[in-house]
């Protein structure tokens, strides 16, 4: 009900509401505020696209596909394996080796090229080291790509019961699983890397299981690197047997499990 002032024809008192919204439309708003307000929204949209799970995938596969067509296009294992710097040696060597063992692994190339390489070009025991540290560094390198860049968007796509199996021995049993995958021939390296990163085993357990269960595989490689020139010798025998025989057993136990692997 109107008071006596309304009545008489006085203005009645307007609410602060209407205060504070009738100010804010009587002044003025910087037309530099205001460009510089739709930048910042514009930037922040573009911000959580490109960090996004499907984004960050694209880029894991953009750079592995780079990676592949820079090795096929220069064969930086061709420099590894035929062309040392002669400056370089002892454990600086070995050490840049390992660097390099490392990053040209996440492109895919093949490990026991690079193992073999070691052996020739420092020797069995060196050679052993160098191959270790570079199996390590490459692994964590595409653990982490893999963790990083494609783990959001790919866990949603573990549906499938065998899929499931594998993420839930990895996530559950990761050292274990991880040293079984090392220790079993003709599993390739980058497939048990980013299969490794996409389940939620830990970083400790995916490298020591690395450095162990590729221990066996790679001292045999690097030995017969290393006597190569002696193809003859007992040393250089064992270590293609040590090659050849896990090779052989691993192909007969996939041919027997192979109605358990389809199913």
């Amino acid at each position: 009900m109107l008071d006596a002032h309304t009545r008489s024809g006085g203005t009645a008192p307007a609410s602060p509401r209407a205060t504070a919204t009738e100010l804010a439309a009587a002044v003025p708003v910087p037309a530099g505020a205001a460009a510089a307000a739709v930048r910042l929204g514009f930037a922040a949209r573009c911000v959580r696209v490109l960090l996004s799970p499907w984004a960050r995938f694209s880029l894991l596969v953009a750079l592995l596909v780079g990676a592949g067509a820079a090795v096929l296009l220069f064969q930086p294992q061709r420099l590894l394996a035929h062309g040392w710097p002669p400056q370089l040696g002892g454990v600086v060597a070995a050490l840049i080796f390992a660097v390099a063992y490392g990053v040209i692994t996440v492109a895919f190339v093949p490990r026991p090229l690079l193992n073999l390489a070691a052996g020739a070009l420092f020797g069995s025991e060196l050679g052993i080291v160098a191959a270790i540290g570079g199996s390590v560094i490459g692994a964590g390198l595409a653990f982490g790509l893999g963790r990083f860049l494609g783990q959001d968007a790919l866990r949603p796509l573990l549906r499938g019961k065998f899929l499931k199996t594998v993420d839930g021995q990895f996530s559950r049993h990761g050292f274990r699983s991880m040293l079984a995958v090392r220790l079993f021939p003709g599993v390739p390296f980058w497939a048990a890397n980013y299969c490794a990163a996409v389940s939620r085993m830990g970083w400790l357990p995916f490298l020591l299981a690395t450095a162990l269960g590729s221990l066996p595989n790679t001292t045999a490689y690097v030995v017969a690197g290393a006597r190569a020139s002696t193809p003859t010798s007992p040393v250089f025998l064992i270590a293609m047997a040590a090659i050849a025989i896990p090779g052989l057993a691993g192909a007969v136990v996939a041919w027997r499990k192979r109605h358990h692997l389809r199913g």
